[in-house]
């Protein structure tokens, strides 16, 4: 470990914020049990929906990524969901997912796996950013952001749009509409959707680094990790991801079961909202899959497309 990581400086802000809001959680799944109205639960879920269209469709594949490109009013839609979020907003998001995806699991990532699972999970927004990050960070390309009036107009007024969109909005519906006790919708629609949300994202960073297999690049980190989809709705694919960070489905297959991003663009794009999605050709996917990965790419039996050609010509050259 070098010196410069091993002088941590805690953000203390965060750490306490942080413990608010994980306590605030816990009460929130209490109520979910005990004292939440089914429509306070129904609506949460709603809201932790939209939350990881935010981050999926939006702020990652959209936006870091122009995997796709997005009409203003999705554009519009896809940046009042990612606000909704409140992981900070989408030109800060990107700069650190660039980096990430450029310098990824070194000194220069902000949320570099290499340094375990609690500073890859959560720990890297509770100290300060390695001098690298900082560095590396400045040379990540940002123009197209600043051509966009939508990312730009959320950036200039995140700090009066986040709170209401991630919390005041969320915990007044219940209250107002249903009757909903302010404490319980608080709890729940606010800070425990938050926190889920938070969990999910944060699951990318580290156990998508970590646990898993490697079938199209075996000498990087990143891996496909199912546990990771469900709680995603989509980002379980990671390490198809790294190899073609450019596929707006973020996977090789067009499955939505997991993958509910890919079928929020899909219908974007049959109403014309999205356009130029771009994909991965298979022989492309499957050259790249021999060529890196790690073979863990299944086969049901002899007949199978996908058997090695080499194989077959041994096993045909000992048949009995």
């Amino acid at each position: 470990m070098s010196t410069l990581e091993t002088q941590v400086q805690i953000v203390w802000r965060n750490v306490i914020l942080f413990i608010y809001l994980h306590v605030a959680a816990i009460y929130g799944l209490y109520f979910t049990f005990t004292a939440a109205k089914w429509p306070t639960i129904l609506f949460t879920y709603f809201l932790t929906i939209i939350s990881t269209q935010g981050t999926g469709a939006g702020v990652h594949r959209l936006w870091s990524h122009r995997s796709y490109k997005a009409k203003l009013p999705l554009r519009i839609l896809l940046c009042i969901y990612q606000t909704h979020c409140l992981q900070n907003h989408i030109y800060e998001w990107v700069r650190d997912h660039r980096a990430h995806h450029k310098f990824s699991d070194t000194d220069a990532d902000p949320h570099n796996s290499t340094r375990g699972f609690f500073f890859s999970h959560m720990g890297w927004l509770l100290v300060r950013k390695h001098p690298q990050v900082k560095i590396k960070g400045k040379l990540i390309d940002l123009s197209d952001l600043e051509e966009d009036q939508v990312v730009m107009f959320q950036k200039k007024y995140y700090l009066i749009l986040a709170p209401f969109f991630a919390f005041l909005l969320p915990a007044w519906v219940p209250w107002y509409f249903w009757g909903e006790d302010l404490h319980v919708s608080w709890c729940v629609a606010s800070m425990l959707r938050y926190a889920l949300s938070l969990h999910g994202t944060w699951l990318v960073n580290s156990a998508a680094h970590m646990w898993g297999t490697r079938p199209y690049d075996r000498n990087i980190k990143a891996t496909e990790t199912k546990v990771v989809s469900y709680i995603t709705n989509g980002e379980r694919f990671h390490n198809y991801h790294h190899t073609f960070p450019w596929d707006y489905k973020a996977a090789e297959l067009g499955s939505y079961w997991g993958n509910w991003s890919t079928a929020f663009i899909d219908f974007m794009a049959k109403i014309g909202w999205a356009y130029d999605l771009k994909i991965i050709p298979p022989e492309l996917v499957e050259k790249r899959a021999k060529r890196t990965g790690e073979c863990t790419h299944k086969v049901w039996g002899w007949g199978d497309k996908d058997i090695d050609k080499e194989e077959i010509e041994i096993v045909e050259r000992n048949r009995g």
